[in-house]
């Protein structure tokens, strides 16, 4: 069986990514529709080795499609998601749009593959915020062995996150700096070359910012709504990949032996973790790569039952286009969908 795969925000980042790794894993598609706005009508992008035309989300038909990966955003997902979905076409939305419905799966397939199941109320599956996803990823796993309590992350996150023009202002900025040339701040709210922001989304009343949210409510939705958590996100000058400082407080007795064995047997986790210089992984090196990475496994002496943890993914990859056409792969596996009668 082959699905006809639509991909709303084929330009992008993210879009990019997701022609490039159903090419890779050799999704069963019978077509694929790369879609953008106007401006991006009749741009060429490739998939495997070919090369397509964009069409234009608003005038396309997505009667005869199986499958439409959406990362054109959150407003425009607000408004095409739920009309795709009427039409039997199953929506899986990379933005944060849909992530909070009750009626919309949040999905993780190496977590809560069972919830896909869900779908079927709107049509409409979400995928997780980039630094949810790969915390979950290595949370889940260790939850099943000693029951998280409370969760302490601090996050790392590449420019890459926000899109291609801060990945470009990042490279700007750079250069000015080289050069000495004057550095313009405009993506971010403050120069991002050679300094961090302890900013990502807007701030909330309570002090943190709406990426701290996501994490907090997110990971209640995957994984387990008692769990407790924190977290300070932070921007940094690295173009891919988003790295990840946890601490974890357990329920029952866990050591770092055990948590280092636990992880190595999970899925989607590759756990390097050598007590010498280099013994762990780093953004540059995850990048491209689909595994969640841990290193620098260790108990954490100021309280009962404590881990800390080093945590590294592509958030391109595992973080957005990669968890999506896994979620993909789920539907197909398990039959949730079957291929439309395409027209002759």
């Amino acid at each position: 069986m082959a699905y006809k795969v639509a991909i709303a925000g084929a330009t992008g980042n993210v879009g990019r990514e997701m022609l490039d790794i159903l090419a890779e894993r050799r999704f069963p598609v019978s077509e694929v529709v790369p879609l953008a706005s106007s401006r991006s009508i009749g741009q060429e992008v490739s998939f495997g080795d070919k090369i397509l035309k964009c069409r234009h989300l608003d005038t396309y038909d997505f009667s005869d499609t199986d499958i439409c990966l959406m990362s054109a955003g959150g407003e425009v997902s607000k408004v095409w998601s739920p009309k795709i979905g009427a039409q039997g076409c199953v929506v899986i939305d990379n933005s944060s749009a849909w992530r909070m419905d009750p009626d919309v799966p949040l999905i993780v397939p190496e977590v809560n593959a069972d919830a896909t199941a869900g779908f079927k109320k709107k049509n409409i599956i979400a995928n997780p915020n980039c630094s949810t996803a790969q915390l979950v990823v290595a949370l889940k796993p260790l939850h099943d062995a000693a029951k998280i309590k409370r969760v302490v992350v601090a996050t790392y996150q590449s420019v890459s996150g926000a899109g291609k023009e801060a990945m470009d202002e990042l490279f700007a900025q750079t250069r000015s700096v080289f050069v000495s040339d004057p550095v313009d701040a405009k993506k971010f709210p403050k120069r991002i070359a050679f300094n961090l922001i302890p900013q990502i989304d807007v701030f909330m009343e309570d002090g943190f910012t709406k990426e701290e949210w996501k994490m907090v409510a997110e990971t209640k939705k995957i994984l387990d709504p008692k769990i407790k958590l924190v977290a300070t996100c932070v921007r940094v000058p690295v173009f891919i990949s988003h790295s990840e400082a946890v601490n974890i407080e357990f329920e029952n007795p866990i050591s770092a032996d055990e948590a280092r064995d636990i992880l190595r047997a999970a899925p989607g986790v590759l756990v390097i973790d050598k007590r010498e210089p280099g013994g762990y992984i780093t953004p540059h090196e995850a990048a491209g790569e689909d595994a969640t990475y841990v290193s620098r496994i260790r108990e954490d002496p100021t309280v009962d039952n404590g881990l800390v943890l080093w945590c590294v993914s592509d958030n391109l990859r595992k973080g957005a286009a990669l968890n999506a056409i896994q979620i993909a792969e789920v539907l197909m596996n398990r039959k949730l969908i079957t291929p439309k009668p395409k027209a002759a």
